[in-house]
């Protein structure tokens, strides 16, 4: 299994963000969608999350009202001594993380609270689903620090 933070992808990521911007742009959304489950379970066979973890260390998911509720609970917080300890509400008017890399990961770089992880974690890196399409510019930040979303990217171009 490839190690996630290999240099040459990232390299080959950041120099490929015009191509992939391009692409994503005109890419028939049916083609692509019926490509992703194939691509995303190659690439998630490929890497391993627990050797990378970059999404944890780089990136702060949004924490919808149902997660909050569903964490604090889970830590037997308040939900708004959760809100006070952990988030801040980012220029979107999101909830998100007050520091990074995240409170919950663990120096092995597992999730301390990973079965009741915010709902963008547990959808993380989206390659399964139509917000790779639909939310380009998010696709293309992923592409630049998640080898999963580089390699469905590499592998829908070879499709096209």
């Amino acid at each position: 299994m490839e190690k996630g933070n290999n240099p040459k992808w990232l390299k080959k990521s950041l120099e490929r963000q015009k191509i992939f911007k391009q692409f994503l742009e005109k890419a028939e959304k049916n083609k692509v969608l019926a490509s992703l489950p194939e691509l995303h379970e190659k690439a998630i066979a490929k890497i391993d999350c627990l050797q990378c973890a970059a999404c944890c260390k780089t990136y702060s998911p949004r924490f919808k009202t149902p997660d909050i509720k569903r964490i604090s609970k889970h830590l037997g917080m308040k939900e708004g001594v959760f809100i006070d300890t952990y988030l801040k509400i980012d220029e979107d008017g999101d909830f998100v993380l007050k520091a990074i890399p995240c409170a919950f990961l663990g120096e092995d770089n597992f999730c301390s609270i990973y079965e009741v992880r915010p709902s963008d974690c547990a959808r993380f890196p989206y390659t399964d689903e139509d917000v790779l399409i639909k939310r380009k510019s998010l696709t293309l930040k992923n592409s630049t620090f998640c080898p999963i979303v580089y390699e469905v990217l590499e592998g829908l171009l070879e499709k096209k």
